[in-house]
């Protein structure tokens, strides 16, 4: 699936109205950061299909998958906040520069919160905190364990494996065999074990599945 999908099934049967209302208020905004960052935009059509596989597998009710694939959608949407010698820059950001780049998370509760569309509320906290790790060592909060919205714990999982798995101007992408190994030593640390564990049973059937050497 990708963010060009009918908002009927982003939003998913059941669901809820709202979700596709807000997923059609903000569709714009997704077109134009794809024009300031290709990648960004391929990027989040890619961790909205992983994260809809993990929701599904998880169990989460028609509600939450609603929250999780509009969250999913725009998970990166605060980017569009982000000066272009930060977002494009095509060597490895310096601390400062890296610390400009964190602000994506709170500019993107922002974006959505300011549709006042009823749901957005549910959407903007799980945008917000999809950057948090399960050991309290993320941000923006610094939240830890089951604090951190489910939803956002299954984005910053598919988020991860994605961000490895491409070549970008900074970095050669990684093959799935050292992704999974990086990512299995964070189990308990940067993601919540169980949903990481449905999660590396998921990617070795996944079309998205990173290509070995």
């Amino acid at each position: 699936m990708t963010l060009e999908s009918d908002s009927d099934a982003v939003g998913g049967p059941g669901a809820g109205s709202q979700y596709r209302t807000l997923y059609r208020y903000t569709k714009a905004l997704s077109v134009a950061l794809g024009y300031r960052d290709r990648y960004t935009r391929l990027h989040s059509d890619r961790v909205l299909a992983l994260s809809q596989q993990i929701g599904i597998r998880a169990g989460l009710s028609e509600r939450e998958l609603g929250v999780l694939r509009i969250g999913a959608s725009f998970h990166d949407i605060g980017k569009i906040g982000i000066p272009d010698h930060v977002l494009l820059k095509p060597t490895q950001l310096d601390q400062t520069e890296a610390d400009e780049m964190k602000k994506h998370s709170e500019l993107g509760e922002n974006i959505i919160l300011s549709t006042e569309i009823h749901g957005a509320e549910d959407v903007a906290r799980v945008i917000r905190r999809h950057h948090e790790n399960f050991d309290g060592m993320g941000y923006p909060d610094g939240l830890a364990g089951e604090s951190i919205p489910v939803c956002s714990r299954i984005i910053g999982i598919a988020d991860s494996y994605d961000a490895m798995a491409l070549t970008r101007s900074y970095h050669l992408a990684r093959s799935h065999r050292e992704i999974v190994e990086i990512m299995s030593g964070e189990s308990g640390r940067k993601h919540d074990r169980d949903l990481l564990r449905l999660f590396l049973e998921i990617i070795e059937e996944s079309d998205y599945r990173a290509v070995e050497p």
